[in-house]
């Protein structure tokens, strides 16, 4: 029996550990006790290769290799391709052009290739959430749209790719984690919506997954009040009730990770997991201690042998489909040149043009702000293009008689953001904000390029007069002229910088998503990204 509790767990493998001999021993041990698979953190290309080899010849069954790929495998590991986020690609790509849903279906066969190639087996995409919510902390870019009927197209157009490829394709987080303002790695979010509002939102890109023919779908931290007062994962009416019975949905059901602080609160998890209908328990904190808990439920009664078996045969159908060496029959030849070229076109085609009230670009120099995570800063692109570039808190605008260095220049605010597990934010804070649209306020109005206008004082800045008259030392310099926001991450946040003459979407923090930016402001490619979600613009 005790083999049979570990064949419902998928743990933790972190490719860094790999030159720790005891770690390594570990991992071997979980393998001997019948664990159902792994999903891979981090790690080198042939280094992981190799590990995996070993560990599906150990194995009695084929291990499930999961792991969080939604931006390419280089996402996880180092020497394969990084690809944009789903919005991006959602930006990037127009569902009614052929040449476009084949250029996609390109793509996505590429990351499917990179991850047979690692050993990964069970890609955790696609993200079939729809993102309602601006300040959503976790999901954002991770998103296609907040369409959800888009959300739909481009899931199952993941979906068909890699099920094709013999890959276990997993979409995530039921029912629906994109209308909410927490970060279920750190509290339980609560959705109020009506059951309707839940259906012909939220739960519509996972019914036409099923249709489409989806393996796996992974449950959310998330309790749905109009559904059940349990979190979805913990829940019979959410797992057995929606999802088998109404949905029909007879693949595997896996939890996100238990180690996860939104359900820190409940004790017997694994337990009620299975209770209520899962098959597999992703990355517990402690797997032997997980099976101990399953262990203890079957004795008191609290779930029975039935369920068990009924989540292990689940389990073993879909491993039966699977190759230990998933390389096996496989053209083993990767082009990793025609995949950093399919990354580097959707990335292009995704930038956005968000707004555009003044003729600015083509730009041969300008006055750069460099703000947002600042861990983006030092390695920017931004500093071998143009002559001036600052920090928020170190922009020659905020310095006596700094302005006068930037005479008919434009001044670009380009603002990194990330969405990243346990940050709780996916934006920039009140007082960058702030200053921002204080420095904006101080730009004159973008102009007809070679028109530009003397510097007048905006009479609505928030600056202080003493401010003001340290940023304009003499009257008659002339500052910038235009101002553009561009926003490497959320684009949400453009929507705090109406006054603008421009705001830019980029979606991503990548250098690929920065040069793309600056060759489109330098007059060397075209904007030709469509917005995927709705911004509040108004004045």
């Amino acid at each position: 029996m005790k083999n049979k509790l570990y064949h419902l767990i998928i743990s933790r493998l972190d490719g860094e550990k790999l030159s720790s001999l005891p770690y390594q021993e570990k991992i071997f041990e979980l393998v001997r006790k019948g664990i159902a698979g792994f999903i891979l953190f981090g790690g080198k290309r042939e280094e992981i290769k190799g590990f995996i080899d070993k560990l599906q010849a150990m194995a009695d069954v084929p291990l499930f290799i999961a792991s969080d790929i939604e931006r390419g495998v280089g996402q996880q590991i180092k020497g394969y391709t990084d690809f944009p986020c789903q919005m991006a690609v959602r930006a990037a790509i127009k569902k009614d052009k052929p040449e476009d849903v084949a250029f996609l279906q390109d793509a996505v066969n590429a990351i499917a290739r990179e991850a047979i190639d690692v050993g990964i087996n069970m890609p955790l995409i696609p993200v079939l959430d729809v993102n309602q919510r601006p300040d959503n902390p976790i999901i954002c870019t991770r998103a296609f749209s907040d369409n959800p009927e888009d959300v739909s197209w481009f899931g199952s157009a993941y979906i068909k790719v890699l099920e094709d490829a013999g890959l276990i394709s997993c979409a995530k987080h039921f029912p629906g984690h994109g209308d909410t303002s927490i970060d279920s790695h750190i509290a339980l979010p609560v959705i109020t919506k009506s059951y309707k509002e839940l259906m012909d939102t939220d739960i519509m890109p996972f019914a036409e997954a099923i249709n489409t023919g989806v393996s796996s779908i992974m449950t959310g931290h998330l309790l749905a009040s109009s559904i059940d007062s349990m979190p979805a994962t913990l829940s019979e009416k959410m797992i057995k009730g929606l999802m088998r019975e109404q949905l029909g949905f007879d693949g595997l059901i896996i939890t996100d990770a238990l180690n996860m602080s939104a359900l820190s609160n409940i004790e017997n998890i694994p337990a009620k997991c299975i209770k209520a209908g899962v098959d597999i328990l992703l990355h517990p904190a402690d797997t032997d201690m997980a099976v101990k808990d399953l262990e203890n439920a079957l004795k008191t009664k609290e779930i029975d042998e039935a369920s068990i078996d009924r989540a292990v045969a689940r389990i073993l159908k879909f491993k039966s489909k699977l190759s230990r060496n998933s390389r096996v029959g496989f053209a083993h030849h990767i082009d990793y040149s025609h995949n950093r070229n399919l990354s580097t076109i959707i990335t292009e085609a995704s930038i956005t043009i968000v707004k555009q009230t003044a003729e600015i670009m083509p730009i041969t120099n300008a006055c750069v702000v460099l703000a947002g995570a600042d861990k983006f800063h030092e390695p920017s692109l931004w500093k071998g293009h143009f002559r001036e570039v600052s920090t928020l808190n170190n922009t020659p605008l905020f310095t006596k008689g700094g302005q006068g260095k930037l005479a008919g220049e434009p001044i670009i605010f380009a603002i990194f953001t990330e969405v990243s597990a346990w940050k709780g934010s996916s934006g920039i804070t009140d007082e960058e904000r702030q200053k921002i649209i204080e420095l904006i306020k101080l730009v004159p109005e973008g102009f007809n390029r070679g028109k530009a206008k003397k510097s007048t004082l905006d009479k609505s800045s928030a600056l202080s007069k003493t401010k003001q008259s340290r940023c304009f030392a003499e009257a008659k310099h002339t500052i910038c002229q235009g101002s553009i926001v561009i926003s490497f991450g959320s684009p949400y946040i453009l929507s705090h910088f109406k006054e603008a003459d421009m705001l830019i979407a980029a979606y991503g923090t990548t250098e690929e998503a920065q040069r793309a930016v600056i060759k489109g402001l330098k007059g060397e490619m075209e904007f030709k990204g469509q917005l995927p979600v709705r911004l509040n613009l108004a004045s």
